[in-house]
């Protein structure tokens, strides 16, 4: 199963990164205008710490520059939390798709961590897809960074 972390300096408070990053919106934030993940406006409208875990919340059709389906991401979560939530999903492509976002407080910064894992339904297709993966969680981070200053820690 394919794997990898990425993790970037913010500065900016823990609150504030929460507020922005653990929504939908946010999360649409980071990937624009690459991919778009779509969300009920039940789900769409609260923030990720206040979702439920263990179930399946909704199926999100991920947009390729917005409009393009390319999949349909069966959200689940894992656990939840004010600064941390552990995502355990499913797609038509992936069988397993894991992601952690953990938020830590530092002196000086917060430290935002992902941390995915995924498993593809077609043998081989994780090898031509890690690659992709991780281009889009650096650009995720970059986005993060452009709007809240910091560097990249891994």
């Amino acid at each position: 199963m394919p794997d990898f972390t990425i993790a970037s300096k913010l500065s900016c408070s823990p609150d504030e990164l929460a507020a922005d990053v653990f929504t939908m919106q946010g999360v649409n934030f980071e990937l624009a205008p690459f991919v778009r993940m779509t969300a009920p406006k039940e789900w769409a409208a609260r923030p990720i710490a206040e979702w439920p875990t263990g179930e399946v919340l909704f199926t999100s059709v991920l947009l390729l520059s917005g409009f393009i389906p390319i999949d349909r991401h069966r959200f689940m979560l894992k656990a939840t939390s004010a600064s941390r939530f552990e995502e355990h999903s499913s797609s038509l492509l992936m069988k397993h798709w894991g992601h952690t976002r953990e938020i830590r407080p530092a002196e000086s910064h917060v430290d935002v961590i992902d941390a995915l894992s995924f498993q593809t339904r077609i043998p081989l297709l994780g090898s031509l897809l890690l690659p992709v993966y991780k281009f889009v969680f650096s650009y995720r981070h970059r986005r993060l960074r452009k709007r809240y200053g910091g560097a990249r820690t891994l």
